[in-house]
């Protein structure tokens, strides 16, 4: 009879204790599966919204401002030494120590100009940029694709009276408006967007921007470090960080990672336990057939492996059924932890392959004791309880 043929038998003549020690060892995989499940799909959630959100980093050309009171009323300000910040200056952006965070650099030139008897504010951008960074934007028509085309905001659009496919005339020159901005609630309603060299050539403002977006989100881009990186860079420019919401979810997460790890823990000592516990007091009950088998031949290995055979096939399919119920939880759990509603669970094979590993190493090492046990014990006083 082989090894593994006995194994197999003594499970089958156990099966309340094994099934016990089964469901035991499962709920352990099943509760870090679900945590770790869960916070990478947060992580992954929080990563798309950021994304969304647009730039964090803003950069704006240099000045020095005075304040003026009188007779302590205040009389607003005047701005001096105003410098300028050159479109060929964003180069050096992209050689920061950090560069590899930034998804994006979207250069602006604004100016005002007066359109069909309205004042207009015109923003000049790289539209390949700008709507990588602003994904949120729904565009009614095609986004422009070439420098004489437009593209409205949905409040500019009444203003002027124009739709999309229609000619508009600005500074002497004629554009298409290729598309129009869905209403965002905010100041993009009330601007025209046109390619950034037609804008600094109606403005008079070529090679000069008015400022930049720089779009570095994801969540392990050290973003005070990269303003610190920027600023070095471009002296001439005043560069900050605009604080977003989700800078507090991330704190959350991070807090929430520790949280699982903690909990990973101390669920990893209480599944070895309850293993040790269950195989020792199997080795206990299996004093006389151990007693019989080294009576017969069966050397301290051959019964350490039967021991160990038994604990790594309850191991495996603990494993399977702990990372099967671990992503059944998450699944379950995701949609009132998330934000989004449509937050995706991620499947990771690296995590099935974990649980089961994980599984089998704390199986075969709360075992090892046991079955060293049982392959010490001697034959003669085994045999005594016949």
């Amino acid at each position: 009879m082989k090894l593994h043929t006995i194994s197999v038998n003594n499970l089958l003549r156990r099966k309340a204790k094994m099934a016990f020690l089964t469901i035991g060892l499962a709920v352990g995989i099943a509760t870090i599966v679900t945590l770790v499940t869960l916070t990478r799909s947060m992580s992954g959630d929080i990563e798309r919204k950021m994304d969304e959100f647009g730039a964090n980093i803003l950069v704006t050309p240099l000045s020095n401002g005075l304040a003026m009171n009188y007779g302590g009323i205040s009389l607003g300000g005047v701005s001096f030494d105003q410098r300028e910040i050159r479109e060929s200056d964003l180069a050096r952006i992209r050689t920061i120590a950090n560069h590899r965070n930034i998804s994006a650099i979207s250069p602006k030139v604004l100016g005002g100009i007066r359109v069909k008897g309205h004042d207009v504010l015109l923003v000049g951008v790289n539209f390949d940029s700008e709507l990588k960074m602003k994904q949120w934007w729904k565009v009614f028509g095609e986004s422009p694709r070439n420098a004489n085309e437009l593209l409205l905001g949905t409040d500019a659009a009444k203003v002027l009276g124009v739709g999309t496919g229609e000619q508009l005339e600005l500074e002497g020159e004629t554009f298409t408006v290729a598309g129009i901005l869905d209403q965002t609630g905010s100041q993009d309603d009330s601007l025209v967007f046109s390619s950034l060299p037609k804008a600094q050539k109606i403005l008079g403002k070529e090679g000069k921007i008015t400022l930049a977006e720089v779009a570095a989100l994801c969540s392990g881009c050290p973003i005070g470090d990269m303003v610190t990186q920027i600023a070095e860079k471009l002296p001439d420019a005043k560069v900050s960080a605009i604080q977003q919401v989700v800078e507090g979810r991330l704190k959350a997460l991070d807090q929430f990672k520790r949280f699982s790890y903690a909990m990973a823990g101390v669920v990893v000592f209480i599944g070895s336990l309850i293993v040790f516990v269950t195989m020792m007091g199997s080795v206990n009950e299996r004093t006389t057939e151990i007693g019989v088998f080294r009576a017969i031949g069966f050397r301290k290995s051959h019964i350490m492996r039967i021991i160990l055979v038994e604990a790594a096939l309850v191991s495996l399919v603990a494993g399977f059924i702990g990372y099967g119920a671990g992503m059944g939880g998450a699944r379950l759990a995701l949609p009132f932890m998330a934000e989004a509603k449509d937050a995706k669970l991620l499947w990771d094979v690296w995590v099935a392959g974990g649980s089961l590993g994980l599984s089998l190493t704390l199986g075969i090492l709360a075992s090892l004791y046991p079955a060293l046990h049982a392959a010490k014990m001697d034959p003669t006083e085994a045999l005594r309880a016949l």
